[in-house]
């Protein structure tokens, strides 16, 4: 059983159920839909590699490879999460504002203007915020070091 990538796992699952409480805390409005959805806090990718390195760490130690692996990957997709992938969001909130613009400009218009209405909005939930990666990493720290403690020793027969 491979403990580690199961700990990263479960804490991905874990992460993804709890937006769905925090979005009713923060906006009133239950969204299921947020189970299987990028976004929002706590960040299930920086959680699950949060709780990845941390239990590398204690398993293996911090001078381990395999802690120097899971913690220089970890922060790439933390970076990602909080910044490429936010500003793609940024950006795609930006263009749900123009089309609705365009809409009501053609509509004061109709009779010049020849458009195609665009039917479904795109996704504006697909990074970060700074806040919702530092939710996740303190998850996968949580829980990185439960499934650590609960891991069963191996012992060393003597004799």
């Amino acid at each position: 059983m491979n403990r580690p990538m199961i700990t990263a796992l479960a804490t991905i699952g874990i992460a993804q159920v709890l937006k769905i409480p925090i979005n009713k805390a923060q906006t009133g409005e239950w969204e299921p839909k947020l189970l299987v959805e990028t976004g929002g806090m706590p960040s299930s990718h920086s959680a699950g590699v949060t709780a990845l390195a941390t239990f590398v760490a204690l398993e293996r130690g911090i001078s381990s490879v395999d802690f120097a692996l899971s913690t220089v990957f970890g922060l790439i997709v933390m970076y990602d999460a909080q910044g490429i992938r936010r500003q793609t969001g940024e950006l795609t909130i930006k263009v749900n504002e123009m089309d609705l613009e365009l809409e009501e400009l053609t509509g004061l218009h109709k009779d010049q203007i020849m458009s195609k209405a665009r039917t479904d909005k795109l996704r504006e939930r697909l990074g970060h915020l700074p806040e919702e990666v530092l939710g996740g990493a303190i998850l996968g720290l949580i829980t990185g070091t439960v499934s650590h403690l609960l891991t069963p020793k191996k012992r060393i027969k003597l004799f």
